[in-house]
């Protein structure tokens, strides 16, 4: 059939896009083309996209519909996600048997491949196009499948999952055009004729690619892998967290429509989704047809693929131990003020968030004079009470507890050392049955063998652990370990010391950690940009990969070469 948006097409309306992303990962500056603000959207805002109402009421259509993709396979129905808000979403999609839908997807590849790199990053940048058309609609989406509060959940979950998808195209794209599409080879033979080939280099996917979603950021964390694996020319099936379905199914259903239109297969992208109790990741994971897998979420599933899926090139996020090292601040405040943000920030459901802080027993030195361990706990527990004082506030901040294991973590948390801060109940007034929790901080010393049970694996969720160690340098050897061991997403610190913070920058490069420096203003340790930021490294335990680099796209293809005698 015709196909609806030719070569051209895709061409002027993207290639722009394509090119500005292109610089950007090299000059790192910041740049995204998915507009922040809701108000973008909609009458007077980016053409065709809905508006914060139309986007509201699209969700609602949703609610209790069965969401058919057209899928080859379908031998039933699942669903059953309950809004961490309290609506149950009633939602069905299509259940598949994979002995029927991971042939038909391989149909199209050949195609595909043959499509070259730039067609294949110019439908995925038509694919993402018309995502962020929809942001409203995906950003409750979001909301009631993660628990993100709806700022959160549009940012998050929109533009900013959006441009880490774009990104990950543009690395795609460089890679693959690093070698060219022909060469002409001559070798010189004296005084015979030289030798003569006419060479081709073709770049062709490994096979299906697999992304397991994950609960807490469906789309955020979905779409790097997604969108890396397509535009290197994989097939890609999606299988979302049982919790988190509708975001990703959204995704797929408009990357069926696009693909469509462009003249390839639909069954380039896929959705697998479980009935309660199936487990149908590990089932997929070790199929034949899947050369490739994406896996967001626990440390334990992450290492039984690693270990068991050994046809697949695997791209882990697992669990870590964020750490943030308190040495001395000239900005105690503004040290406070950053800290509590982070702490509190989606109720710490964030692979980023700060877990551990490590504060010398004997105090720090700060611009409002010495701190004592006591008075540095103490502080930021009222820099947190104060941020969360009034319901309206901290519902906005903390959206909701993804799940009962959270709130568990959060309730056990107290019996762990010294509570210096509680958690408290928070009410929501538009969604009374959601369980909104503040943080809780717990004391903790770090000479002690028992204390460091607790604070030497992740509790993810709303709870950190004030450390008190005997100096910097005990900190400092406590964070490589913590590191080395335990791996973290993220590292942070705060001193006014040219050495210490050599030291921690050592520590942080020996071992593969992000780390941030000083962080008193309105960006925090938890938060990455696209373009710019790496979000993990993919040299601790706590990932194997990081979004985004060449290393992340290289090996989801590989160049076949075809040489013919001149």
């Amino acid at each position: 059939m015709a196909s609806a948006l030719t070569p051209q097409q895709l061409s002027e309306t993207h290639r722009p896009t394509l090119d500005r992303a292109l610089d950007v990962i090299s000059t790192r500056a910041y740049w995204s083309p998915h507009p922040e603000h809701p108000k973008a959207y909609g009458e007077g805002g980016a053409p065709g996209s809905l508006g914060a109402a139309e986007g509201k009421a699209a969700f609602d259509a949703l609610l209790g519909t069965r969401l058919d993709l057209g899928q080859p396979g379908t031998d039933g129905w699942a669903g059953g996600e309950v809004s961490p808000y309290g609506p149950e979403l009633g939602i069905e999609y299509p259940h598949v048997d994979p002995d029927v839908l991971l042939p038909a997807m391989k149909a199209g590849t050949a195609a595909w491949r043959a499509a070259g790199p730039e067609i294949r990053a110019l439908v995925c940048l038509e694919i993402l196009s018309r995502i962020s058309a929809r942001t409203h609609e995906l950003a409750h989406a979001v909301m009631h499948t993660s628990g993100q509060a709806f700022m959160m959940a549009f940012q998050a979950g929109g533009p900013h999952a959006q441009d880490r998808g774009l990104e990950a195209v543009a690395y795609a794209y460089r890679e693959q055009v690093r070698t060219p599409e022909n060469a002409d080879w001559a070798k010189p033979q004296g005084k015979r004729d030289p030798l003569k080939l006419h060479k081709s280099f073709i770049t062709s996917g490994r096979g299906v690619a697999l992304v397991i979603g994950c609960n807490t950021f469906p789309t955020w964390n979905g779409y790097p892998g997604l969108f890396a694996s397509l535009a290197t020319g994989n097939p890609v099936l999606v299988k979302p967290h049982p919790r988190a379905v509708l975001p990703l199914a959204l995704t797929v259903a408009i990357a069926r429509e696009v693909l469509g239109e462009a003249g390839f297969d639909p069954n380039l992208v896929a959705l697998a989704v479980e009935r309660p109790g199936e487990g149908i990741a590990k089932a997929l994971a070790v199929r034949p047809e899947v050369r490739i897998i994406d896996y967001t979420g626990s440390t334990a599933f992450g290492v039984w693929l690693e270990e068991n899926a050994r046809q697949a090139q695997v791209y882990t996020e697992k669990a870590g131990v964020n750490t943030i090292v308190i040495d001395s601040t000239d900005d105690y405040r503004g040290m406070l003020a950053n800290l509590a943000f982070s702490l509190s920030l989606y109720s710490g459901q964030m692979c980023t968030t700060p877990q551990n802080l490590l504060i010398p027993r004997d105090g720090i030195a700060t611009d409002d004079g010495v701190k004592s361990y006591d008075d540095v706990v103490a502080d930021l527990s009222a820099a947190v009470t104060g941020l969360l004082g009034d319901d309206a506030r901290a519902s906005a901040l903390l959206g909701a507890l993804v799940n009962p294991d959270v709130r568990a973590r959060l309730e056990a948390a107290g019996g762990l050392g010294e509570v210096a801060l509680p958690s408290r109940t928070v009410a929501n007034a538009e969604f009374p049955d959601a369980a909104v929790r503040t943080p809780v901080v717990v004391k903790l010393d770090g000479t002690k063998p028992d204390d460091g049970a607790a604070y030497f694996s992740e509790c993810f969720g709303p709870v950190s652990f004030a450390v008190a160690v005997e100096s910097t340098s005990a900190a400092l050897d406590l964070l490589r370990r913590t590191i080395r061991e335990q791996g973290a997403m993220t590292v942070g610190a705060y001193t006014t010391s040219p050495e210490v913070e050599r030291a921690v920058e050592d520590v942080c490069l020996d071992e593969s950690a992000q780390l941030s420096l000083n962080l008193t203003g309105g960006v925090y340790v938890n938060q990455t940009a696209a373009f710019s930021d790496f979000h993990g490294s993919g040299g601790n335990p706590a990932a194997n990969a990081a979004l985004c680099d060449a290393a992340f796209v290289a090996n989801r293809f590989r160049v076949v070469e075809v040489r013919r005698q001149a």
